[in-house]
């Protein structure tokens, strides 16, 4: 019966294959020969083939033997994971984290914390899910995240702890082939009201009350940045954009920054959000500190891109 068989047994067949002979496998595994022998004898039994030719000097794999040592790694290598998954659990390592991101969060600092990450906690599995506006805060809702790193909607709910990390600044941009684009006097918000505004919707009713800077009567909503960003390069409209997604667009002169009269672009202070009671673990809390540092190192550029944009809006 399958159910006798034993990882000690499959140790065993392991060492016979790799060193030539029980005796060998004996001495590598600290044990007598004839325990060897024994528990070779018991697998045979369990899974009721032969594993060995015994017919020369030597007992050999046979064919079947072969197939079977490849399937008992397998298993071996399992058991060695689930061991470790455990002990790291015992440790407070979570049994697996899953992050919501905002997807305005700078992508360079995100990938270079997952990556280090997996390199510190190797056996960790992670899920991450790249949400807009209340769709981190969504994902915290139905559990299938447990931290969400996002700007928080205006009325925290009572069950959430929130870890401020650093504020992402936004810039009204339009494309260099805009109309707008060739207007250098301050532009009043009539005459934007009057222009077709790109505007990002949110998937969930949570955000429903958020204006996030809608100056426009006439708006095209879209659900995911990257088309939205798509659509600004094509010159369908104006928008305002986190400055790490459009930092690039703008020095290259892809796009150009607007200047609004009394208009001040929406600011995003990013936070790490979590379930009260149910704080990141080992991994978790180690992610954090890391995003949080590596946000400290990108707040300097975005400080100088906002005054790079202040000194092109007195410029025109």
């Amino acid at each position: 019966m399958l159910d006798t068989m034993t990882l000690d047994q499959l140790r065993a067949l392991e060492a016979v294959a790799e060193t030539g002979s029980f005796s060998a496998a004996a001495r590598k595994l600290g044990r007598v020969q004839s325990a060897i022998s024994q528990s070779i004898q018991a697998l045979e039994t369990s899974l009721g083939v032969m594993l060995f030719d015994r017919s020369g000097k030597v007992p050999r794999l046979s064919d079947t033997g072969r197939v079977i040592l490849a399937d008992a790694r397998d298993l071996l290598r399992s058991a060695e994971a689930l061991k470790a998954r455990a002990s790291a659990i015992a440790e407070d390592l979570e049994p697996e984290l899953t992050l919501a991101v905002e997807s305005m969060f700078p992508v360079d600092v995100l990938t270079a914390s997952l990556r280090d990450l997996a390199q510190i906690f190797p056996l960790l599995p992670v899920t991450l899910y790249t949400e807009a506006l209340g769709g981190a805060e969504q994902r915290l809702r139905d559990g299938s995240a447990r931290i969400a790193i996002y700007p928080p909607l205006p009325q925290l709910a009572p069950n959430r702890e929130a870890e401020f990390l650093f504020t992402i600044p936004t810039v009204p941009v339009v494309a260099a082939t805009h109309p707008l684009a060739a207007i250098a006097s301050p532009l009043s918000r009539t005459v934007l009201e009057n222009q077709l505004q790109l505007v990002l919707t949110d998937r969930t009713p949570l955000a429903d009350s958020m204006t996030y800077g809608v100056i426009s009567r006439r708006t095209w909503r879209f659900a995911d940045p990257e088309t939205r960003h798509a659509f600004l390069l094509a010159g369908f409209g104006w928008c305002n954009m986190p400055v790490p997604l459009v930092r690039d667009d703008i020095a290259a002169g892809r796009l150009k920054v607007l200047n609004i009269s009394e208009h001040s672009a929406p600011e995003f202070p990013i936070h790490v959000v979590y379930e009260r009671g149910r704080s990141p673990g080992r991994a978790g809390r180690w992610l954090i500190g890391d995003l949080r540092q590596r946000s400290k190192q990108c707040t300097e550029p975005l400080r100088a891109s906002r005054a790079e944009v202040a000194r092109a809006r007195v410029a025109t």
